[in-house]
């Protein structure tokens, strides 16, 4: 084989090799997108009613064979002073915003840039859509894919359904998924059967249901639960989008 034969061979290896190296890329490149995408397009999906949506969570739970306790309630099923109880709780302005509470926002942004202690701005939509597609702790990329999936949730499912899915994914304990398990769990009744004392404390519980534990409150959390209990009695006004 003579010299030109040789660099034109080898030429040709290394072309092959740049454009295996450029297939490579492009799948890669189609993955991430497809893995961006499929959220909104499960936000689609589940607009239909019979569609029982899981968390990362519970999936988590599933990989690592621990199972999980998570009984499906329709919204008419669950007692209003729960859904009341958890609005004031944490997220107040639920029925007027757009997924994501923007004057809250700049609030905990301009803290922020002053030098105090940073404090959560989450609404119910950016934590029902970090519950189903994104995972627990704080990071800004997190937060940067969870506001705008929050504001597409909000736009595509209405009210009632956003507190549905919401309600039935949230964690209230060690494998306690959705509210009819944690009503179960915690008080021994049913979601439609709660009282307002036990709706306060299911709602005080879930910023952190492990520590706090609804059906075995310590004082800290009987006062938070106090609290909630009298703004729910008086949240007529704040939950017109769910209730006629």
């Amino acid at each position: 084989m003579d010299i030109i034969s040789e660099e034109r061979e080898e030429g040709e290896m290394s072309a092959g090799r740049g454009s295996a190296l450029r297939r490579g890329w492009r799948r890669l490149l189609l993955l991430g997108l497809s893995l961006l995408l499929l959220p909104y397009l499960l936000i689609i999906l589940y607009l239909i009613d019979f569609i029982h949506p899981v968390s990362t969570l519970m999936l988590r739970d599933l990989v690592l064979l621990r199972g999980y306790d998570r009984q499906w309630v329709e919204f008419d099923d669950i007692a209003p002073v729960l859904v009341q109880s958890v609005m004031m709780s944490e997220d107040g302005r639920f029925c007027s915003h757009g997924g994501v509470d923007w004057v809250q926002m700049q609030s905990v942004v301009e803290e922020a840039l002053d030098g105090g202690q940073t404090r959560g701005a989450s609404t119910i939509p950016m934590q029902t859509v970090k519950n189903l597609y994104l995972w627990n702790g704080r990071s800004f990329v997190r937060k940067g894919m969870e506001v705008p999936l929050a504001i597409a949730a909000d736009f595509v499912w209405s009210k009632r359904r956003m507190m549905e899915i919401y309600l039935n994914v949230a964690e209230w304990g060690d494998g306690i998924y959705g509210v009819e398990a944690a009503a179960r769990h915690h008080f021994g009744v049913s979601a439609a059967k709660l009282s307002r004392r036990q709706a306060a404390l299911l709602a005080v519980s879930l910023p952190n249901p492990i520590d706090r534990n609804a059906g075995k409150p310590g004082r800290g959390l009987k006062r938070l639960a106090s609290v909630i209990e009298r703004r729910a009695s008086r949240s007529r006004d704040y939950i017109t989008c769910l209730y006629d």
